[in-house]
């Protein structure tokens, strides 16, 4: 078998706490991406996701374990390492004293170009990431979209072996995100390797081949998305309103003939079944004979947030 592209093992981050102590970010982390594949770390924010992708992509060092990327040990060889990456930042990294042709003619002398070959590269990334006609941009005038898009173009123009993208739709307008979504999966179409973090979980279920759910920095459950979703055993979860106590009516709801599983999160009640036909007047009447009044019923299938609450009894958004 071929080496993975990426590979840790108990790879572990921890920092010093202001008033004394530790915080470990990352904890005891094993994964392996493979040649190819979007992978993607999916998790609350402070999961440990940013943290994992700043070890791998040598900004953060390691409290102990081991990480590679493209067969380099991150720690031992940063700069070789470096040569096989490009990153996609939460922040915007672009040069504001360049213009947007000019930031990626840069980055590819940067990385050992020459001058023809980088003016090509920037040529034609422009034109795939449809930025053709803003060239000459000052890249201050760039709407968040666009700039995304350039700073994708920008970190995959010396062709790294993987692609990092942390939190890449963060803070981008619906029409903006389901743009650079389509720009990723025909990069995945070309056979680009892409780690992405995100805490979006129809981000990771469209794009991603695995997923690797996080949180407190501890790896909770990685498989398809699609497996994911089958393990919590439920085809339908019911998102309960009430005016009530909500863990009184949960633990009431949970009693209910078919009921695999019941959370308060946030403001409802998630309740999980399997194979229930007319599941709604049933946990109406349900709840009724237990004193509660409903105020809103709404049925969905299970998703990656499903999964993630079965694993922590919390949503993502906590």
């Amino acid at each position: 078998m071929p080496e993975p592209v990426i590979f840790t093992q108990a790879l572990t981050k921890d920092f010093p706490r202001p008033g004394g102590g530790r915080l470990t970010a990352v904890d005891g982390l094993d994964l392996e991406v493979v040649e190819g594949e979007i992978f993607g770390l999916l998790g609350p924010n402070g999961a440990g996701k940013t943290t994992t992708v700043g070890m791998l992509t040598t900004r953060v060092v390691p409290t102990s374990g081991r990480a590679r990327v493209a067969g380099v040990d991150v720690v031992a060889d940063p700069p070789r390492a470096k040569q096989a990456i490009g990153v996609v930042s939460q922040s915007n990294t672009l040069d504001r004293s360049l213009t947007a042709w000019e930031n990626l003619y840069f980055h590819g002398r940067y990385f050992g170009m020459g001058a023809k070959p980088a003016r090509a590269a920037a040529d034609d990334m422009l034109a795939k990431f449809r930025l053709a006609d803003r060239a000459d941009a000052d890249v201050s005038t760039l709407s968040g979209g666009m700039a995304q898009r350039l700073m994708v173009a920008r970190s995959i123009l010396h062709r790294p072996r993987v692609l990092f993208l942390d939190e890449p739709t963060a803070g981008l307008d619906p029409q903006s995100r389901l743009a650079l979504w389509e720009i990723l999966g025909e990069l995945h179409a070309e056979g680009q390797t892409i780690l992405l973090t995100t805490h979006y979980m129809e981000e990771a279920d469209k794009l991603a081949d695995r997923v690797a759910i996080m949180d407190h920095g501890k790896l909770l459950a990685l498989d398809t998305p699609d497996a994911l979703k089958r393990s919590v055993g439920a085809d339908t979860v019911v998102k309960v309103s009430a005016e009530v106590d909500l863990a009184a009516l949960s633990a009431h709801l949970k009693t209910m003939d078919g009921a695999l599983d019941s959370t308060v999160v946030d403001t409802t009640v998630q309740v999980s079944f399997r194979g229930i036909k007319g599941v709604l007047p049933r946990i109406v009447d349900h709840a009724e004979r237990g004193g509660f009044t409903l105020t809103d019923l709404s049925v969905t299938e299970p998703t990656l947030e499903t999964v993630f609450i079965s694993l922590t009894g919390k949503d993502l958004r906590e």
